[in-house]
């Protein structure tokens, strides 16, 4: 069960920044982390990725249960380590952006890159994009 770590550090960390950033940077303001290329800028996604859908709360809501169901089905069903590492950073990616949109009705993202016209994403994002990356390739490349 030490997979399980994965979602917890995941989600710890996601709204321990969201947290600092909504106490130290004012909406829209940021903080330089590597000048011309990352920093940390506040803003408000009443959305889903790239802000589509603005205001489907409840939709995204429901589609996180359902999602977070699913993943955990085949959580418990499967025991490759792979897999489970996928499942896990999904979990927390997808809890950490859940409770933004149950608690404030949207969320919380501060990554800003500055050398390309990128969304602006949080820790939960980044989760849920390697977890899905690392689903595609295992579904791709594993052996039966």
């Amino acid at each position: 069960m030490y997979y399980l770590i994965i979602p917890i550090i995941t989600l710890i960390l996601d709204q321990l920044l969201k947290s600092y950033t909504v106490n130290n940077i004012p909406m829209g303001g940021e903080i330089n982390i590597i000048p011309h290329f990352l920093s940390l800028t506040y803003v408000k996604n009443y959305g889903a990725a790239w802000s589509m859908m603005i205001g489907q709360q409840l939709l995204f809501s429901l589609i996180s249960i359902v999602a977070l169901v699913a993943i955990g089905y085949y959580f418990i069903k499967n025991k490759d380590a792979i897999l489970r590492i996928s499942l896990a950073l999904l979990m927390g990616g997808i809890i950490g952006n859940w409770l933004d949109r149950l608690r404030f009705h949207y969320v919380v993202d501060m990554f800003q890159f500055k050398f390309i016209d990128f969304p602006i994403f949080n820790i939960a994002d980044t989760a849920i994009t390697i977890g899905v990356i690392i689903l595609i390739a295992y579904l791709l490349f594993k052996k039966e």
